[in-house]
């Protein structure tokens, strides 16, 4: 087919950027690499920890270092009041310019044991608060406004029913902001290689049970590329994985229905099939 329209070079230099789950690892590698590959000069970071998270202000200094104004703020951002006070405390010198959503919470189960506690817990952060920064940014003529979802919400994934919905609210909602002409790419991630553990041991269950199904986990520096990557593309919704195609090809019945264009099933190039390659 044709190659995919491609979007404006991401230019963030002259305003601020909300970063949220900005103190986690994905956050923290989003806000370096702002700064260092988008020309990002203000950072607004958003977490439930804020100042108290660990690396907190060894991330401040260093992005200081990098001639960024980087400000780490404690915040709810399930609440609208309280994301409407920061954004109304974003300076008019330095407007805000763009939006990465990148806050969330997993709590896996089997379908029976998710209580509504245990899907609110896991939807809240990331669909009520991807809401409340469409409805409190969409006057705004922002440069990127970026939702962390994942590949769950489009290929499922065993124990993350509440998981996988929430990411296709995101998905949905970037579709919503796209038919109303408003600045959105939904960023549908593949697995991390240990995204919570930074230097820990490779290899635990899920990154071993996601290899498994075709899926490499990423690294930091794939990650990001994938992410600049993405903003290139024009679509609402991108899907930034790693495929390992010959896992995938020897899957058979278990090969994902939307990856059937990508890979040719491994039986399908053996003669005795009986089939055209």
């Amino acid at each position: 087919g044709p190659p995919p329209a491609e979007a404006a070079a991401l230019v963030v230099s002259a305003g601020t950027v909300l970063v949220t789950g900005a103190t986690g690892v994905l956050g923290q590698l989003v806000a370096r690499h702002l700064a260092t590959r988008h020309g990002a000069r203000g950072l607004l970071l958003v977490s439930r920890s804020g100042p108290d998270a660990p690396g907190a202000a060894d991330l401040v200094a260093e992005l200081a270092g990098l001639g960024v104004v980087a400000q780490v703020v404690a915040a709810d951002v399930t609440d609208r009041d309280a994301l409407a006070v920061l954004l109304d405390e974003v300076t008019a010198d330095r407007p805000l310019v763009g939006v990465v959503h990148a806050a969330g919470v997993l709590d896996d189960g089997v379908l029976p044991a998710l209580t509504p506690a245990r899907v609110d817990a896991v939807l809240a952060p990331k669909v009520d608060a991807a809401w409340h920064l469409h409805e409190l940014t969409e006057k705004l003529d922002l440069a990127a406004f970026v939702l962390f979802s994942s590949a769950s919400g489009l290929f499922g994934g065993p124990g993350q029913a509440n998981h996988a919905a929430a990411n296709a609210f995101l998905d949905a909602l970037a579709q919503h902001r796209r038919s109303r002409g408003l600045t959105v790419t939904s960023m549908a991630w593949g697995p991390w290689a240990n995204p919570d553990l930074p230097g820990g041991r490779p290899g635990h269950v899920d990154e071993r049970r996601m290899s498994r199904g075709g899926f490499r986990p990423l690294d930091a520096d794939e990650g990001m590329e994938l992410f600049t990557e993405g903003l290139r593309h024009a679509d609402p919704v991108v899907v930034p994985v790693a495929l390992d195609l010959g896992v995938l090809g020897r899957l058979g019945p278990a090969l994902p229905r939307l990856l059937h264009g990508l890979v040719r099933p491994a039986s399908a190039a053996a003669p005795a099939a009986g089939r055209a390659a």
